[in-house]
């Protein structure tokens, strides 16, 4: 019941963070779109406000008027006006909240990397690992605001802070591809990026939202400050919101935080979705610049060749494994039962009916291993899970390379 109890409460949690994740991105990207589509007011200005641009738009039946204004608006500022934050509060606590659910309390399986080439990575425990995980979300929030504060605190430099945004993921790409397990790894990157942009509403664009309004409601002049600071993290949440999408659902594709550059694939996914992104910010001002996914589409090319498994010749085979044991290797390629003695020893702790690895009330992902048919149905996907070595988990059953080579060869 314990681990049933545990299960429901990871789905409760999945649903509350999709949903809330969901609320926040559309939000978002909807007053990214407003903003970039605002066109100078038609006619003389009314002096007594700052009037910044309007949107006409046509939408569920309707017609739409939207105007924005910096710090002098022609509405009063009561308790119905709109705030946006919860959303975003509700998502990383719900993702928080799932992470210590399923990666911190199975730390030895999904976050240790025992086969880390960094000695002192690959000797943590499991404590140790979850510690260095929590830490990980910490510092990359602590070094990106001091590298916003440090760098373009009066928005002067933002060029070379969003450089300095980039070299500071890829260096988080590195280093949690090499001291975590590689799924681990990719959404560790993910909540990094994530635990920004939700530390940026906390600290800076609702506190100042809050300073400009109680400045206003005192009738004096808001720091225009307040204004051009929540612009820019607002920005950067922008560029941040689709590499963090698909960070967050990347456990769904092995080849690609199984791959020995799997940082560098990290790298590329992020800046791809930041080129994603540009286009339709240019799109918004009117701008249809093809080169951006055409730029996006070729990354996506270099990204496919990188992942892609090499296939070996039967003569290198030889040569690194030797004559005989490649006669014997090849000869046991036809034969189920060796296959499936491999699976029942190494896989079905967790890919049975009754699976005996804690926290697991059923096989993961419906997959069972323990009998001949099901192994039959999903040959393809045991074959790529276990040569990328994603499969098993941190490797907590010793399948050696052996075993994986001749599951690899093995043709059902």
């Amino acid at each position: 019941m314990e681990s049933y109890l545990m299960e429901f409460g990871n789905l409760l949690l999945r649903w509350l963070h999709v949903i809330a994740a969901i609320a926040w991105i559309g939000e978002s990207i909807y007053f990214v779109m407003l903003d970039n589509s605002l066109t100078r007011p038609q006619g003389e200005p009314d002096q007594r406000y700052d009037l910044l641009g309007e949107m006409s738009s046509v939408h569920g039946g309707g017609f739409y008027h939207n105007q924005k204004y910096l710090t002098r608006p022609p509405f009063p500022l009561n308790d119905k006006l709109h705030w946006s934050f919860w959303k975003s509060y509700t998502t990383w606590l719900s993702g928080f909240a799932l992470f210590c659910l399923l990666y911190l309390t199975g730390a030895s399986v999904y976050l240790a990397n025992p086969a880390s080439p960094w000695a002192w990575a690959a000797a943590l425990t499991p404590a140790e690992v979850g510690i260095a995980a929590v830490a990980l979300l910490i510092i990359g929030w602590l070094v990106y605001d001091e590298l916003c504060r440090r760098i373009s605190p009066e928005m002067q430099r933002d060029g070379l802070l969003s450089l300095a945004v980039a070299l500071m993921m890829t260096g988080v790409a590195y280093f949690s591809s090499h001291v975590f397990q590689g799924r681990a790894a990719f959404l560790l990157t993910g909540a990094v990026m994530a635990t920004c942009m939700s530390a940026n509403v906390f600290f800076w664009i609702i506190p100042g939202q809050r300073r400009m309004v109680a400045a206003l409601q005192a009738g004096e002049s808001p720091n225009p400050l307040d204004g051009k600071r929540g612009k820019q993290r607002s920005v950067h949440n922008t560029y941040f919101t689709l590499p963090v999408v698909f960070l967050m659902i990347s456990n769904h594709y092995a080849f690609a935080y199984s791959n020995d550059t799997a940082w560098f694939i990290m790298v590329l996914f992020i800046l791809i979705g930041a080129l994603v992104r540009q286009y339709f910010v240019l799109r918004h001002r009117g701008q249809n610049v093809l080169t951006l996914p055409a730029a996006s589409s070729i990354l996506l090319l270099v990204i496919a060749m990188i992942a892609a498994p090499s296939d070996k010749s039967a003569t290198q085979t030889k040569l690194e494994m030797g004559t005989d044991k490649v006669g014997a290797t090849m000869a046991s390629t036809s034969d189920m039962r060796t296959v499936a003695t491999i699976l029942q020893e190494r896989c079905t702790t967790c890919h049975a009916a009754k699976p005996t690895q804690a926290g697991f009330t059923a096989p993961p992902a419906g997959i069972r291993l323990d009998n001949d048919q099901d192994i039959r149905l999903h040959h393809i996907k045991i074959k790529q899970a276990v040569a990328s070595k994603y499969m098993p988990l941190a490797n907590l059953t010793k399948m050696n390379d052996e075993e994986r080579q001749l599951i690899s060869q093995w043709q059902p």
